[in-house]
């Protein structure tokens, strides 16, 4: 589905992209269930986030803290279901507002940030979910731990700081095949004995499902053309 064929109307799209999603996994003689669809509402209000929980989905996906936290505090007072992703990357000195919000970290990508984490989870008795972002394509200007480096990352997490790790995630170079990068994870994590696997955005998802993901990061072909983000002072 191009850009051009995206409706304005999110719950039409959220079933659409469902339905890709159901049968992708099929194709790969999979469980559709065992796939979570991560609907990334970053830079969309919040009247269309609730467009999407009165259609039904219950799995969001933001950038940002800050903007978060203009939007998601009321959306989660009344949907006490919802399950809320931060995919974007973390601020040390944000961890206690993100431990907070949200019930999953998608972007541990250094060990400050894993021990900041382990310990405000401690203080406030709310244990996330978290993924550890790897840099599967090795590009300088993104975050994540190298592949070569990620068992040693990994290793000191779980067993030394404690952090509750129950996947990896990865954003491939746009310029190349995904499923190198996708097939790269799935091997990282295999050995790792860890199942989750967050890999996928709008443009690749179906590959990311034959190569195993259990968490797909959707946002465009749900909710169309992001809008413009004003960043606004802390």
């Amino acid at each position: 589905m191009g850009d051009m064929e995206i409706s304005s109307d999110i719950r039409q799209n959220l079933s659409a992209v469902k339905s890709r999603v159901e049968a992708a996994a099929r194709d790969g003689e999979r469980d559709p269930a065992a796939v979570t669809l991560v609907a990334i509402s970053k830079t969309h209000d919040a009247q269309r986030i609730a467009q999407a929980i009165a259609a039904g989905h219950a799995v969001f996906g933001e950038n940002r803290v800050q903007e978060s936290e203009g939007k998601w505090p009321e959306l989660k007072a009344a949907n006490p279901d919802v399950i809320l992703h931060l995919v974007g990357p973390l601020q040390s000195n944000k961890v206690k507002r993100a431990v907070e919000l949200f019930d999953v970290i998608e972007t541990v990508d250094r060990l400050k940030l894993a021990r900041a984490l382990a310990r405000e989870m401690a203080a406030s008795g709310r244990q996330l979910d978290c993924f550890i972002q790897i840099n599967a394509g090795e590009e300088p200007q993104k975050a994540g731990i190298l592949p070569g480096e990620a068992d040693a990352f990994l290793k000191v997490c779980r067993d030394e700081i404690g952090l509750p790790v129950v996947g990896l995630m990865c954003i491939p170079p746009a310029d190349q095949e995904p499923g190198l990068h996708f097939g790269l994870l799935a091997e990282i994590a295999k050995r790792s004995g860890i199942v989750g696997l967050s890999m996928g955005m709008s443009g690749d998802f179906e590959t990311a499902i034959r190569f195993g993901a259990t968490h797909v990061r959707v946002g465009t072909a749900i909710f169309g053309p992001r809008a413009p983000f004003t960043p606004m002072p802390d």
